[in-house]
């Protein structure tokens, strides 16, 4: 086994026990980049020599025996929508090709307190709005089990990233299933933690009220050492919620004995392949073997959650990105005839396409006149779909549901059909519109690619999610295979 198939955890070992240093696993990440990124194209950003220089700094500190923590020295990389001083954060998108933050996000801060090194930025879909990572306006990256299909989308770029072996862990954002549906069709772990667990400060926006950052790694433990590192209040952000700090590889349990899971119907409908339906009765028999119970629930408004999010979603796009004018900051049009027309050529040649399509969606349905009918209809739809998961965790500790409804599409098989593209995530937006937290693990193979089962909990219950998945994780081995 090369080092770059090691885990977070693995490689930390390692380094504690002076069997590798940081500036020799810098250089092999790097190595495998270039051995890779040419056919995954996970990369928008990278930062060699910064990265061996901090790395140098952590092996010092390994040497004179400082503790250290758990990403100490460890390569990450993150998503190029997240702020990062004096380096170009583009969303990947032609409007912020030349952006340079004067300052870090709160999570890109944390990590870097934890030691962790910061390679490089990943690609994905422009502005987070995408699930194939093919809306960049820069490159279409590639899912390292077949360079034929999409990674997901729309942290694909990182989720290729970790699957290849080009990095250990990346972070993601989620917005309705940006972190978990590449998780799930890259065969690796992904967690969208509840609103307001982790800090959004610098997290150029998509849907304030949607978006939650969040880890993709190689096994939950990984995923678990991750979100320590990340979560936390934080006062610069006014969503954030004040809770105690938790040590999430407490909850690395193997054991599920007397837990109770809810299988909700609706998500095994209209839409979700017979094969992925198959693969996750499996594991939830599997999951009956280890000492759980699962009961068939019904989650009666899951059906309007597309519809509800693709209301509200839209409408926070199109306010969040009113602010990409061509006058403070971003592109501007070269030439233009008065302020009306450089706030219209600037923003048609800085957006693509889909962008574009999101952005008119939202200001319709908040235009006088459409306010009511959709966009406050679609916000007390939201209030029932939460409701449907609070009655719902009263008996159970947590629910079993796909994370998406096939496995991986060939690239360009959906470009064309934006509605096709949307039903990507329609197991995963209820989460976002509920502000649950999630988790998507591998569960099983369709046709020689990965399939993910998604765990999702009560607010603030990661602890539960993450101890189911890993008991799940302990006892079966479709996270073990190698890709490219």
């Amino acid at each position: 086994m090369e080092i770059y198939d090691l885990t977070i955890h693995e490689v930390r070992d390692l380094l504690k026990k002076k069997k590798i240093t940081s500036v020799a696993l810098v250089e092999k990440v790097f190595e495998r980049i270039e051995a890779v990124e040419e056919d995954v194209a996970s990369f928008l950003a990278l930062y060699k020599e910064e990265a061996l220089e901090k790395a140098e700094v952590m092996d010092a500190k390994y040497a004179a025996g400082e503790p250290l923590g758990d990403l100490a020295g460890i390569p990450i990389a993150v998503k190029d929508n997240m702020c990062t001083i004096d380096k170009n954060t583009t969303c990947a998108s032609k409007m912020l090709e030349n952006f340079v933050p004067p300052y870090d996000a709160t999570v890109i801060k944390k990590l870097e307190d934890e030691g962790a090194i910061i390679i490089g930025k990943t690609n994905m879909d422009e502005f987070a709005m995408g699930s194939s990572t093919e809306n960049s306006a820069f490159q279409v990256s590639r899912n390292p089990w077949n360079l034929d299909y999409v990674p997901g989308g729309s942290s694909g770029g990182s989720a290729a990233a970790v699957t290849a072996g080009e990095v250990f862990g990346a972070l993601g954002s989620d917005t309705g299933g940006s972190i978990r549906q590449p998780a799930a069709l890259c065969g690796i772990v992904g967690i969208k933690p509840t609103y307001g667990l982790v800090s959004r400060y610098g997290l150029v926006a998509f849907a304030s009220s949607l978006d939650q950052i969040g880890p993709l790694s190689k096994d939950v433990e990984d995923a678990a050492i991750m979100l320590n590192a990340i979560a936390g209040h934080d006062e610069r952000d006014s969503t954030s919620v004040p809770k105690k700090k938790i040590n999430y590889k407490k909850a690395l349990v193997n054991d599920v004995k007397g837990m109770k899971i809810g299988v909700p119907k609706e998500y095994f409908g209209e839409g979700v392949t017979p094969k992925v339906k198959e693969l996750i009765y499996k594991a939830l028999d599997r999951l009956v073997e280890l000492g759980a119970e699962y009961e068939e629930i019904s989650l009666p408004y899951t059906e309007y959650s597309l519809p509800t999010y693709y209301i509200i979603a839209p409408a926070e796009c199109s306010s969040n990105l009113a602010r990409f004018d061509g006058i403070r900051y971003g592109h501007r049009a070269e030439t233009f005839e008065g302020i009306d027309d450089l706030y219209t050529k600037s923003r048609n040649q800085g957006f693509g396409e889909e962008v574009k399509r999101r952005i008119m969606i939202g200001t319709h349905s908040l235009a006088s006149g459409y306010y009511d009918a959709y966009y406050n209809r679609a916000m007390k739809v939201r209030t029932l779909i939460r409701d449907d998961f609070d009655k719902a965790f009263e008996k159970f500790d947590c629910i079993i549901t796909p994370t998406a409804p096939d496995k991986a599409f060939k690239i360009g098989e959906k470009t064309d059909d934006p509605l096709a593209m949307y039903m990507s995530d329609i197991c995963t937006v209820p989460i976002n519109i509920a502000g649950v937290p999630a988790i998507s693990i591998p569960a099983g193979f369709v046709d020689g690619m990965p399939i993910g089962m998604q765990i999702i909990g009560q607010h603030f219950d990661e602890e539960t999610i993450i101890k189911v998945a890993y008991t799940f994780e302990q006892n079966t081995d479709f996270n073990k295979r190698a890709t490219l």
